[in-house]
């Protein structure tokens, strides 16, 4: 199963993301399929950078994002927010 999560850069202290696409089996830091983007949580205001068109395509061929890069995408406005009717 492929996943959509962070895999962790940067310095001691100084974490920095990139959004990838990874086989669910594979370590934090792996080799993974493809990247979508990235997340530095850390510079003023907050970076995200995401390719939207890559993300929609993963998610169309299944593959499931972790809670994190799912808020994310929620927050980049690449995935609309379920609500709780939509879920019934």
């Amino acid at each position: 199963m492929v996943k959509l999560r962070l895999t962790r850069m940067g310095a001691k202290k100084a974490p920095f993301y990139r959004i990838v696409a990874i086989d669910s089996r594979k370590a934090r830091d792996g080799q993974y399929i493809d990247q979508i983007g990235y997340y530095n949580p850390v510079s003023e205001p907050k970076q995200i950078v995401i390719d939207a068109e890559k993300a929609k395509a993963w998610l169309a061929k299944g593959a499931q994002p972790t809670e994190t890069v799912l808020g994310l995408l929620i927050k980049e406005g690449i995935v609309e927010k379920k609500t709780k009717e939509d879920k019934q």
